[in-house]
């Protein structure tokens, strides 16, 4: 079944209609076919295709190249598809309504209706951002062709609630192996109880002080948290190991080899694996774009609590931050919603500053 998207009514509209063309991470096949068919219908844009990620570039010869990405998949629906509209409140619900499909409409009506900006725009759809790394469209973009993500700036469209929310932290996970000795439990003396032993691992965490620097002028909270515990044998067995996999959300003041060596010292007294790591990204708030950027939408810009992706464009060497119309702390929840108000009030910033 073919979608159409039109891309000349409001930007609720759109979104609504997004939203109702399910694109959970790895079915978004369907999507990406109608932004790419929406698109190709302008003369102005050049759209190119990549698995399930659609770039559309303008070719002004402008100054100034910028980035806008988002991705188009959502977390599995939760008895929230399709979307329904609040007209009481104003308010769009859906799987994917704030994250991050409002959003991604911004981008297609700014992509349409920009036909002459005073940058050139890069516009990026991509896929598979909510699961693991190696499948994200824009992590495989970045390693197959990085000249069509260069660029002076990027604003990634993630939902930061209409303000201007710089870098992000790096996330970290480790397991940590408390060790024992076998033994039947009738006789229980005779070995050493691994679950027990992690006792001392999970006070290590509750005695945790969280650093919370401040990283180019904008403060981050660190967090670290056991989010797994496995062990057992058996009914009938002292378990002699259990693993708690704990993970770390770390400032960009710190690289991803200074995470590691934090977490191997805290637990030093434990076999520790390092599971995967993502570093962050400072915020670069001082980089000429990007001041330009915040004096033209306004607000006070504060720290991303949470890992995106321009901790990928910050890898190519990109100054960029995260600004969308969705809200962020409801994201992934059955009662996610978007206000209609915050789609058109990111759109009109967004517009205003490409054509200044």
């Amino acid at each position: 079944m073919e979608h159409a998207l039109d891309l000349t009514g409001d930007g609720a509209a759109l979104t609504a209609t997004l939203t109702d063309i399910a694109s959970v991470s790895g079915e978004e096949k369907p999507l990406a076919d109608a932004i790419e068919r929406a698109l190709s219908a302008f003369p102005h844009l050049t759209v190119r295709r990549f698995g399930n990620t659609v770039i559309a570039r303008t070719e002004l010869g402008r100054r100034e190249r910028v980035v806008l990405a988002g991705h188009i998949d959502t977390v599995p629906h939760a008895g929230n598809f399709p979307s329904s509209f609040d007209s009481e409140r104003s308010r769009l619900s859906g799987c994917g309504t704030s994250d991050m499909k409002s959003g991604v409409a911004v981008q297609l009506r700014l992509a349409a209706g920009l036909a002459s900006a005073s940058r050139d725009v890069t516009y990026v759809f991509y896929d598979c951002e909510e699961v693991a790394a190696e499948r994200n469209g824009l992590f495989l973009l970045s390693r197959s062709a990085p000249d069509l993500l260069a660029g002076d700036f990027a604003v990634l469209l993630e939902p930061s609630g209409g303000v201007v929310e710089g870098g992000c932290q790096g996330t970290l996970r480790a397991s940590v192996t408390a060790a024992g000795a076998r033994a039947h439990t009738a006789r229980s003396w005779q070995g050493r109880n691994a679950i027990h032993e992690a006792g001392a691992i999970l006070d290590v965490l509750r005695e945790w002080q969280p650093r919370s620097p401040v990283v180019d002028g904008l403060r981050y909270r660190e967090g670290l948290n056991a989010v797994a515990i496995e062990g057992g044998v058996a009914g009938n067995v002292v378990p002699d190991s259990c693993v708690v996999t704990v993970n770390y959300r770390f400032a960009p003041d710190r690289g991803a080899a200074e995470a590691e060596a934090c977490i191997r010292s805290l637990f030093s007294s434990w076999e520790v694996s390092l599971l995967d790591v993502a570093p962050g990204a400072r915020p670069g708030l001082s980089e000429p774009a990007a001041a330009a950027f915040v004096a033209a939408v306004g607000g006070t810009p504060r720290a991303k609590l949470g890992w995106t992706d321009v901790a990928r464009f910050a890898e190519l060497g990109i100054p960029a931050v995260n600004y969308g119309p969705g809200i962020s702390e409801i994201a992934h929840t059955p009662g996610e919603y978007v206000e209609v108000a915050a789609i058109a009030e990111c759109e009109s910033r967004l517009r205003a500053w490409l054509s200044a």
